[in-house]
C-alpha cells in the first residue's frame, strides 16, 4: 500500500485562553501555547501539519497556483465543458466570480500560519536525538513557508507578509515585491544553513520530506523569477544581479551559483535512466499491454532501454526533490481528506460526456478535460527539432503529449470547449488491465490488492479518488537547467539532453556553446506541463507574445471544428492589463481595510462563457 507521507496524529488546536484564576493558569485538558509543543512527538505533529497543507490545497485544485500556472501558460488551453468557467477563465487571465480562487487563498495562508507556529516553537521541544534532527525539522518549516509564499506571490503579486503568529491575527497591508521575495529567499537560505548536508532519505526521513538540496533548488527558482520579472535581469549570467534579503543583507549572484552547484554536485539526486520513467504510463501493469500504443512502439524502437516507472510498487523517483505524496485514506465525507488522492489527475484527465469507449483510450483514465494541449506547442516543438536538434525527433515530445489521432481512438465531445487533438500525458490518470479485468487506475491493483478489501477509504477502482502517484513539484532536471542559465554553461543542458537520448534511436546533439535562446527552448520542452512555464515566460518578458500564439489555432468547440478565438480582448491584452496576476478574492478585500485589488480586474475582466 502506498503510504501518505505525513499522518496527523491529532488535530492540534492552538487555543489562546484566559483564566479567571490567576493562581493556576495551566491547562490540564487542552493543548495550548503554555503546554504544547514540549517533546519530539509534538514537534513531529507540528511539521506534519505544515506538510498537510499540500494535500489540503489538493482537495480543491481548480483554483490552486499549480492549476493556474498550467492553464495560464502558452502550452495548454482552458478546456472543460461549456460551464467550466474556472478552467477557461484561468487560460484567458480573466475572472468569472467574485471569489474564484478564495479557497486557495485561505488554504495557503493557513499553511503559512502553521509554518510560523512550527518555526516559533519547535526549538523549545526536548527529546531530539541531536541538533541535526531538530535543525532539519525547523529547516523544513522554513522551506515550506518559502514555498507557500512563492505560490501566493506568483499568483497575486503584492500580498501581506506575515512571519510570526502574532501578526497573523491582524489586518496587515500588502508588502512590496522586494520584501516578499527577499523573505522567500531569506527563508530558503535559512533552511539551507540549518538542514544537514544529507538527503532526507539518508537521514531516515519518510519519502517526501524536503532537505537542504530542495531548499537550494527553490532558492534558484525564486531568484530567477524575481530578478527576471522585477529586475529585468535576462540573461542573468550577464548581469549578475544581487538581491537584498529581508534582514538587509545581500544574496549575491555568486552565492546563488554556489548553492546550485552544491545541489548538482553533492545532493545525490540524479536523472532517471529514461525520461519516460517519471510518468505513470510506463508502470509495470500498463506498459506491456498491447493497447498501450506509445509504450509498445517505444520499447520496440529502443530495445536497449529498460523502461520502468520509478514508483512501481512504492518505488522512489531519484530526481524528485519535492513532491506531494498520496494514499488511499481519502473520503468524500471530509473535504480536506479528498486531497490524499491526486485530484490533479481527475481535473486533467480525458473528458467524457458519455460518448467514449474507454478501452479505446488505454492507458489513459477518465477526467474533466482541463488543459487540452495547445496546437502551437506541438508545432513549436517540431520547429525546435528542426532548428535546434538538426532534425532529430525529440523523444520527450511524444513522451509528454498524446497525439490523439495516432495513439488512441476518441470521438469528439459535444460538451468540451477548446478540445484539441493533443493530450497532456504527464498529469494524466492511468488505467491498467490485469487478467482480463480493467482497473480505472493502475494504483487500484498495484497498491490496493485484487479484491478491494485493502483500501482504507472509498476509492477502490474509482476514477475520481483512485489516483495515488506523486505530484512532483521540483525535480533535478530543473536544477541542471538552472545551473546552465545562471552560469551560462552547456553542462546542465547537455546532461538533460543526454538523458532524453536514452529513449531515442538517434541521440540528441550536444551543445558546444551556450546560448540563452537554446536554454529557453530546453526548459520549455523538458519541463512542459509541470507548472513552470508560465513564470518562465513572465520573467523572460515574452509572455504577451507567447500567449498570442495560441490564437487562431485549430480547436473543437462542442465537437465541431473551430479556431481558438480571442475572448475578453485576447491573451496579450489581458496579460498586459494584469501582468499575469490573478484577482484577489473580493471577500478578502472586503474583510480587510488595507488590501487593494490587482490591476486589470475592472471592466472586461469577467468571463461569461465562450463566444462561439
Amino acid at each position: 500500500m502506498k503510504n501518505i507521507l505525513f499522518t496527523l496524529f491529532a488535530a492540534i488546536a492552538f487555543l489562546f485562553c484566559s483564566c479567571e484564576d490567576a493562581l493556576d493558569t495551566k491547562s490540564y485538558t487542552q493543548a495550548n501555547t503554555s503546554n504544547y509543543p514540549q517533546k519530539l512527538s509534538d514537534a513531529q505533529q507540528l511539521i506534519a501539519g505544515v506538510y498537510n497543507n499540500l494535500n489540503v490545497v489538493n482537495s480543491n485544485p481548480g483554483g490552486s497556483w499549480y492549476m493556474y500556472a498550467a492553464l495560464a501558460s502558452d502550452d495548454v488551453l482552458g478546456g472543460g465543458g461549456d460551464t467550466d468557467y474556472l478552467f477557461q477563465s484561468e487560460d484567458l487571465l480573466c475572472n468569472y466570480s467574485s471569489n474564484m480562487t478564495n479557497q486557495f487563498w485561505k488554504d495557503r495562508w493557513a499553511g503559512i500560519n502553521r509554518a510560523n507556529n512550527a518555526i516559533a516553537t519547535i526549538g523549545n521541544c526536548i527529546g531530539f536525538k541531536d541538533d541535526d534532527q531538530k535543525n532539519q525539522m525547523i529547516g523544513e518549516a522554513y522551506f515550506l513557508r518559502a514555498y507557500y509564499y512563492y505560490e501566493l506571490a506568483s499568483m497575486y503579486g503584492k500580498i501581506p507578509l506575515i512571519l510570526n503568529t502574532v501578526t497573523g491575527a491582524s489586518d496587515v497591508p500588502q508588502a512590496s515585491a522586494d520584501s516578499i521575495w527577499g523573505s522567500i529567499m531569506q527563508d530558503c537560505v535559512t533552511a539551507i544553513k540549518m538542514m544537514p548536508s544529507q538527503k532526507a532519505s539518508a537521514q531516515g526521513l519518510q519519502d517526501g520530506h524536503v532537505d537542504k538540496y530542495g531548499a537550494e533548488a527553490l532558492l534558484g527558482r525564486a531568484y530567477l523569477f524575481y530578478t527576471g520579472f522585477y529586475k529585468d535581469a535576462n540573461p542573468i549570467n550577464e548581469k549578475k544581479t544581487d538581491v537584498k534579503l529581508l534582514d538587509g543583507t545581500a544574496l549575491t549572484y555568486a552565492e546563488v551559483c554556489t548553492y546550485i552547484d552544491d545541489c548538482v554536485t553533492n545532493s545525490g539526486y540524479s536523472l532517471t535512466p529514461q525520461f519516460q520513467d517519471t510518468w505513470g504510463y510506463s508502470n509495470r501493469l500498463s506498459k506491456n499491454d498491447n493497447a498501450n500504443y506509445y509504450m509498445k512502439n517505444l520499447m520496440a524502437n529502443v530495445p536497449s532501454a529498460s523502461f520502468a516507472y520509478c514508483e512501481d510498487d512504492g518505488g522512489v523517483n531519484p530526481e524528485a526533490m519535492f513532491k506531494i505524496k498520496f494514499n488511499s485514506m481519502f473520503t468524500w465525507s471530509t473535504e480536506t481528506i479528498i486531497g490524499y488522492s491526486n485530484e490533479y489527475c481527475l481535473f486533467f484527465g480525458m473528458r467524457d460526456s458519455g460518448g467514449q469507449t474507454w478501452s479505446n483510450l488505454f492507458p489513459f483514465g477518465q477526467g474533466w478535460g482541463a488543459g487540452p494541449v495547445a496546437k502551437n506547442l506541438w508545432s513549436d516543438w517540431k520547429s525546435y527539432e528542426a532548428n535546434y536538434l538538426g532534425g532529430v525527433a525529440d523523444p520527450r515530445r511524444e513522451a509528454s503529449i498524446c497525439d490523439v489521432t495516432k495513439e488512441i481512438s476518441r470521438v469528439k465531445e459535444k460538451d468540451f470547449i477548446q478540445e484539441t487533438d493533443y493530450f497532456n500525458k504527464k498529469n494524466a490518470p492511468y488505467a491498467c488491465n490485469v487478467n482480463g479485468k480493467r482497473y480505472n487506475t493502475f494504483e487500484s491493483y498495484m497498491y490496493g490488492g485484487t479484491d478491494g478489501t485493502t483500501w482504507v477509504g472509498a476509492g477502490w477502482n474509482d476514477t475520481q479518488l483512485g489516483n495515488l502517484h506523486d505530484l512532483i513539484l521540483i525535480r533535478y532536471a530543473e536544477v541542471l537547467l538552472m545551473q546552465s542559465e545562471l552560469e551560462g554553461t552547456v553542462d546542465g543542458i547537455n546532461k538533460v539532453r543526454a538523458r532524453a537520448s536514452q529513449s531515442s534511436p538517434t541521440p540528441l546533439p550536444q551543445l558546444a556553446t551556450y546560448s540563452f535562446d537554446a536554454l529557453q527552448q530546453e526548459r520549455r520542452f523538458e519541463l512542459a506541463f509541470e507548472g513552470i512555464r508560465f513564470n518562465d515566460i513572465r520573467r523572460w518578458g515574452i509572455a504577451a507574445t507567447a500567449l498570442d500564439k495560441q490564437l487562431d489555432t485549430d480547436v473543437y468547440i462542442d465537437g465541431a471544428p473551430n479556431t481558438n478565438k480571442a475572448q475578453n480582448g485576447g491573451y496579450s491584452a489581458r496579460y498586459n492589463a494584469t501582468k499575469g496576476f490573478a484577482k484577489i478574492p473580493e471577500s478578502q478585500i472586503s474583510l480587510s481595510k488595507l488590501l487593494k485589488q490587482n490591476d486589470g480586474y475592472s471592466s472586461g475582466s469577467d468571463y461569461n462563457g465562450w463566444t462561439k
